[in-house]
């Protein structure tokens, strides 16, 4: 099977893309990667074809995410969604992706859920195309329903077609019922056996905190205070303190890191989730999931986009603790601040000493890890997409 496989830059992108890819491979499908110039050293890692198309200029993207750091929430809501990806990226991709369905003429396109040119490229070649979830369900649709004015004048059934393509997604029914009419899960496995993590912490033999705010924090208005009060909450905690930053963001801008901290810009967090006894993340839909796949109990501090459902949720299920933003906090991404240190220091303690978070945690892992493999499902997919739309070609 000859499969175009599409993706926005972003680790929270293309990151639900790479067990697709890895299981392609060992099914030795035919596989070319299309996606923009900063795709192209995450798709080098994977060791598969890599077609590079266009992004949108970077004044055009800085002045969007300006707009979204400064405006009040009720005037953002969408913004990324509708300007960035539906309009600029699709606009900008669209080219390739016409011309790589066109030339190399695929079997199938997976699509990550927020990559619009792809759709539009496959929608126009009588290409099947399947999306993969990125978030929750309903929150897909709903930004579907954000982005419509702007692929609408790409043809018609276009958005039609977004909402009646395959939908697969790995997060549990019991917390992403799907609007989806046709939606298929599946669990991630990793892609490799976790390996211990180096002794940073000189011996130190406490529980293992994970703090990360994602790939896309580091590098905006709200990073440098989010860090610095996440330090200081875990300054003296009774346990070792894993910070990752992304590799945007400036280390030597936060200060003074407490001795049972160590910063990095980056670790497999396969590796950290096998160690964390809590995790403190944004609520960014990969590392909250991944976190509860591996029955880890989390602290999430909702910074933008899903984020304060997936806190909601989590907390909803008793895996977690939610902490909301202040209310004096209007701006579409509030942050942390100094005088939130000790409400974060509460909650992760909380979370360490009541063994009922880690409890749902593992509940939740339980329900993951019944759901089909990813091979499974992409011999689903290849079965009733792929084969059926051979079927419908070859007998008109």
């Amino acid at each position: 099977m000859r499969v175009l496989v599409a993706s926005t830059a972003g680790a929270g992108h293309f990151g639900p893309i790479v067990p697709f890819l890895q299981a392609l491979g060992r099914r030795r499908d035919d596989v070319l990667v299309v996606g923009p110039p900063s795709l192209e050293a995450a798709v080098a890692s994977t060791n598969h074809r890599f077609r590079m198309g266009a992004e949108p200029p970077a004044h055009e993207q800085a002045a969007i995410w300006e707009r979204f750091s400064s405006a009040p929430r009720e005037e953002t809501s969408g913004l990324i969604d509708r300007e960035l990806f539906g309009r600029l990226c699709t606009a900008a991709m669209l080219p390739t992706m016409e011309a790589a369905c066109h030339d190399w003429q695929p079997d199938l396109v997976v699509r990550e859920a927020s990559e619009y040119a792809s759709a539009v490229a496959a929608e126009r070649g009588g290409v099947p195309h399947v999306q993969v979830a990125i978030s929750l369900a309903e929150i897909e649709a709903s930004v579907i329903a954000l982005v419509a004015a702007v692929l609408r004048p790409y043809g018609a059934g276009v958005v039609e077609q977004l909402l009646a393509s395959p939908y697969l997604t790995p997060f549990p029914p019991s917390l992403d019922p799907s609007p989806f009419s046709t939606t298929w899960r599946w669990r991630a496995a990793p892609a490799v056996r976790p390996q211990p993590l180096p002794d940073w912490w000189g011996g130190a033999t406490g529980p293992l905190v994970y703090v990360t705010f994602g790939s896309v924090t580091g590098r905006l208005p709200i990073a440098v205070p989010t860090y610095r009060a996440a330090l200081d909450a875990v300054a003296g905690l009774p346990a070792r303190v894993l910070l990752t930053l992304g590799r945007a963001a400036d280390v030597s801008a936060l200060g003074s890191v407490p001795p049972n901290v160590h910063v990095e810009a980056w670790v497999p967090q396969g590796d950290v989730f096998a160690e964390a006894a809590a995790v403190v993340c944004h609520g960014g839909s990969g590392t909250t999931f991944g976190t509860l796949a591996a029955g880890v109990p989390l602290v999430i501090v909702p910074l933008f986009a899903d984020q304060p459902v997936n806190g909601r949720l989590v907390a909803a299920a008793g895996a977690g603790v939610l902490l909301e933003p202040e209310p004096e906090a209007t701006g579409a991404m509030a942050g942390l601040g100094p005088h939130d240190a000790r409400r974060l220091r509460t909650a992760i303690e909380s979370v360490l000493a009541d063994g009922s978070y880690r409890r749902a945690a593992e509940g939740i892992a339980d329900e993951l890890g019944a759901l089909p493999t990813v091979d499974e499902l992409l011999a689903t997919v290849a079965r009733e997409v792929a084969g059926a739309s051979r079927e419908c070609s070859e007998h008109p």
